[in-house]
């Protein structure tokens, strides 16, 4: 796929040369793998139009037209998973076995939402005071800039166009510039399995901040979704403000992983090596802080340990390779200078915590033992690193998971249902898995609470954020 695929910006339903271009390295080795093109003011100017022209036709297409648009994308994807998967894994770094699983995840988007296309729902119903009708139905909200980060290049992609699409929404996908060739990919998929020109844009601005301001305040975009960090989730939102335009903010996280003293250990331990490792650490939903019970802790520790030491870290590429580089040298960098930093408050490493000598953005499987003080359990490490800090009772557990600014998911381990339904209720999170390392799903509505975002992605609700509500009263 990287020997033929095209590196040019989409627009309008055409391949288009940029201003420049950028290069797309393999963090495993340094290497240059390709240049895509950067888009200047007039390719930024270029989208909106197009998809701005397109806006109308495609919100006034056939539901069924638009889903099953996307039930082709859906199966392309499937028939070229390899091939996507190695795109993804040297581009972004990742062990194939993660890559492949984010490529099977990303083509269920695109077959959620064409189901969904064809189901949206509406409401007629007498007013209480019997003077009119209540008909409520909801309308594609208009051009939506689509925003997406490095961490899974294809799943936040296709989480966005296809609710997007089949909302009747035009969009314009500007990826991050680490991983944009499996944007490209998806794009090049689409188009291949019938979108009208003008309804999917492809941008790689060539000064991000300027350009996506410049765009955010055209007053013909009318949304933005944007998964990232919270820190530049907050300046989006502070940019979109000036055109009060809908947004949804799928932003970061710092998720507990509370083990009670009633768990089972061996269960934990596999949960929490999805948990964590799943990616590599390099999700918003990873476990960053083990939360254990004193008096199962050393059993845990001791376990989890063995089990993170047991990965083949690796090219993503090599034959067995379970644990890849991070996207970059300064994204591996930062992993390093939060465990260092964690030792110097009196954390104790347990396994890993070394940077490997030689080429690539590497870092290997970390565990280190912490008190609740220390300043690592309130950073989100995107990476392989698991710090353990202890607790004595149910509510130290709560006050130690809740003690962040974020809220996007937990994790809760315990024999006893009722115990472990109380604690989930009582943690401030947007999504709690009870006795599983992982639990997003295309069918579920994926978000969180307090600085961790706006909205829901995915199940029923991921459609609403790409339609607006419109009431209209019939006097009868």
């Amino acid at each position: 796929m990287l020997q033929t695929m095209r590196t040019q910006l989409y627009i309008d339903g055409q391949w288009v040369d940029g201003i420049g271009k950028i290069p797309v390295y393999d963090p495993s080795d340094g290497s240059v793998i390709a240049e895509v093109a950067l888009a200047g003011d007039a390719h930024c100017e270029a989208a909106i139009a197009a998809a701005d022209g397109a806006a109308k036709a495609w919100a006034k297409t056939a539901p069924r037209y638009r889903s099953e648009i996307l039930r082709k994308a859906f199966e392309l994807m499937i028939a070229e998973i390899e091939a996507i998967a190695t795109l993804i894994s040297r581009e972004n770094g990742k062990a194939m076995p993660d890559a492949r699983g984010e490529a099977a995840y990303a083509a269920e988007f695109f077959r959620w939402f064409a189901e969904e296309a064809v189901r949206t729902p509406g409401d007629y119903r007498q007013a209480p005071s019997g003077d009119k009708r209540i008909l409520v139905t909801h309308q594609p909200i208009g051009v939506s800039l689509l925003i997406t980060p490095w961490n899974f290049p294809a799943a936040m992609a296709t989480r966005k166009i296809g609710p997007a699409l089949a909302a009747g929404c035009t969009v314009i996908l500007k990826p991050a510039s680490e991983t944009p060739l499996t944007a490209l990919a998806i794009v090049e998929i689409l188009e291949r399995a019938g979108v009208p020109k003008g309804v999917v844009n492809f941008i790689l601005p060539s000064k991000t901040g300027p350009m996506i301001s410049k765009i955010l305040h055209d007053p013909r975009v009318r949304n933005l979704s944007f998964t990232g960090s919270t820190e530049v989730g907050r300046t989006l939102l502070k940019e979109s403000a000036d055109n009060v335009l809908r947004t949804s903010m799928e932003l970061g996280g710092n998720a507990p992983f509370v083990v009670l003293d009633d768990a089972n250990i061996d269960d934990a331990v596999a949960g929490a090596m999805i948990a964590k490792m799943r990616n590599g650490g390099a999700a918003c939903t990873a476990a960053n802080r083990f939360i254990v019970a004193k008096s199962v802790a050393e059993e845990f520790t001791t376990k989890f340990a063995k089990a993170m030491g047991a990965l083949k870290l690796a090219p993503g590429l090599d034959d067995g390779a379970q644990l890849g580089a991070s996207v970059s040298i300064k994204e591996r960098n930062k992993i390093a200078d939060l465990v260092s930093a964690a030792v110097k408050a009196g954390g104790k490493l347990i396994l890993g915590g070394k940077t490997p000598e030689g080429v690539g953005a590497f870092y290997p499987a970390t565990v280190v033992t912490v008190d609740k003080t220390n300043p690592i359990l309130n950073s989100e490490v995107f990476g392989p690193v698991a710090p353990i800090v202890t607790f004595d009772g149910d509510a130290e557990a709560i006050e130690l998971a809740n003690a962040t600014e974020y809220g996007l998911i937990s994790y809760v381990y315990s024999s006893d249902l009722k115990r472990a339904i109380r604690t989930a209720e009582a943690i401030e999170s947007g999504m709690v898995a009870i006795n599983r390392g992982m639990i997003s799903d295309p069918a579920a509505p994926f978000g969180g609470n307090k600085q961790s975002g706006l909205g829901r992605e995915g199940g029923f609700d991921g459609i609403h954020e790409f339609l607006q509500t419109k009431y209209i009263g019939l006097d009868i």
